[in-house]
């Protein structure tokens, strides 16, 4: 059966930040601690939940609502959907909040209030894993970000990076025993912009 263009098999959860360079800063975090921490905000309840969109790519402007503010970059952590099922991932459910109490304990932490037309984040997609962190691996992640300038400059600080630790462990090793140290840029990277 072929997907409809509007479905996606992955899921990505964008970073936020006042500015690029901050949402930039998040991103590399998570990426050098391959892990997600779970978050409360705009949650109900006591839950700490790590949140994806199931929005499909391509996004050339990363996950915004043309018509309301978005606090979402550009930049995120792509996975297939089938993973973060895996997980306990799951749809949020949209409903009134005066029905967040219908849902049994256990399902507290998938409600979304939707009261439109004032209080509508349907375009968001939303998915959730009630967890206080996610890790990940480059095995089960990709990475997205805004263009091609970006996905270059995420190799060049690797590159650079494995110069310095080359550098560095130069002068008490030979160069074959430092060669086998040496690691390629582990990540697919996905632009935006394609």
């Amino acid at each position: 059966m072929k997907a409809r263009p509007d479905m996606s098999e992955y899921l990505i959860h964008f970073t936020k930040g006042e500015t690029f360079a901050d949402a930039f800063g998040r991103f590399q975090t998570i990426l050098s601690e391959c892990r997600l921490v779970g978050g409360s905000g705009m949650i109900c309840g006591e839950h700490r939940c790590v949140c994806f969109s199931e929005a499909p790519l391509p996004l050339p402007n990363g996950l915004v609502n043309k018509g309301f503010y978005s606090k979402y970059s550009p930049y995120g952590i792509l996975f297939e959907k089938q993973w973060v099922f895996e997980q306990g991932g799951r749809p949020v459910i949209y409903q009134p909040r005066g029905e967040y109490d219908l849902l049994p304990d256990a399902m507290k932490w998938r409600h979304v209030t939707y009261e439109p037309p004032m209080v509508d984040f349907t375009w968001e997609r939303e998915w959730r894993i009630c967890c206080p962190e996610l890790s990940f691996d480059p095995g089960v992640a990709s990475l997205v970000v805004p263009s091609e300038a970006d996905l270059e400059a995420l190799v060049a600080d690797h590159d650079a990076e494995q110069e310095a630790y080359w550098y560095e462990y130069s002068t008490v090793m030979a160069e074959d025993e430092l060669r086998q140290f040496r690691q390629d840029f582990p990540w697919r990277i996905i632009s935006l912009s394609e």
